[in-house]
């Protein structure tokens, strides 16, 4: 098992030690927000775009205390409260890598998907299974394209994949945002180039 949610190392983060998200319910005012954010301080934007239906997505990472600050400029400037928001400290590395559209090698012995209704419950989900077991994060999906639904793609041991998911599966349900969830033993191999990456 992983180290639990606190012990983790903070030098270990790619971009940096934590995602932030703003949510909001106007495209225009989506970019302005983003436009604070990369002004505020200095983080990483990894995603600044529309989501269905109809809303304005913005992801970015940093330091804490970067973080912080460009979610608090973010949200400052917009005419009503954003629909949803998300300070992650210290979040997997892997996490950050799914979003830029990297992804592990498989390896093929088991699969999970996790759907949530929401994307911000979808991020803490796809931490904490990474948290909680050797597990490799395939595919993240936000919102685009879904609905306003997200989802992602856990690969690795059987075992392992089973106890991410049971974790990711618990929060997802504890905040009444899960949708659905799968796990796959041995997929076959031509589903494996579509579980990594939707097939790209």
């Amino acid at each position: 098992m992983k180290r639990s949610f606190d012990d983790l190392d903070p030098a270990a983060s790619r971009a940096g030690e934590a995602l932030a998200m703003v949510e909001c319910a106007s495209i225009a005012e989506g970019y302005a927000a983003a436009d604070r954010a990369l002004k505020a301080a200095p983080v990483k934007l990894l995603l600044a775009r529309p989501a269905s239906p109809g809303k304005f997505l913005l992801l970015f990472a940093g330091s804490p205390s970067s973080a912080t600050s460009s979610l608090r400029a973010a949200v400052e400037g917009l005419s009503a409260p954003p629909l949803a928001t998300l300070l992650l400290p210290q979040v997997e590395p892997e996490v950050l890598g799914a979003l830029a559209g990297e992804a592990p090698a498989a390896r093929g012995e088991a699969a999970a998907v996790v759907e949530c209704a929401t994307v911000a419950t979808l991020l803490l989900a796809a931490d904490v299974a990474l948290k909680t077991a050797d597990v490799g994060l395939l595919q993240l999906r936000a919102a685009a394209g879904l609905g306003g639904k997200a989802f992602f793609v856990l690969d690795g041991e059987v075992a392992q994949v089973g106890a991410a998911l049971a974790a990711a599966r618990r929060f997802a349900e504890e905040r009444g945002h899960l949708v659905a969830t799968v796990l796959l033993s041995q997929p076959h191999g031509e589903l494996g180039r579509w579980l990594a990456a939707g097939g790209a």
